[in-house]
């Protein structure tokens, strides 16, 4: 994780709530706390956890389902 700068990336937290979600620009992210259910429009739902390091593209529509208060480190572009 060092070598990808993680530690350098700020901090986003997210209590128990669903919202809708569009990416204007790629996202990469790694889940220090939480569980969320990822569902884009038009795809299958994605769980993601405690320890997953995740890229959304651009232009990626989706609802998040936060089941479980999330804590990540998240870098754009």
């Amino acid at each position: 994780m060092r070598q990808l700068g993680v530690a350098d990336c700020p901090i986003w937290t997210c209590g128990v709530s669903t919202f809708p979600w569009r990416y204007d620009e790629r996202e990469t992210c790694l889940l220090l706390e939480g569980n969320v259910m990822v569902t884009p429009d038009r795809g299958e739902p994605v769980r993601l956890g405690v320890g997953d390091l995740v890229v959304l593209a651009a232009g990626l529509r989706c609802n998040w389902d936060v089941q479980a208060p999330v804590r990540k480190h998240y870098r754009f572009g």
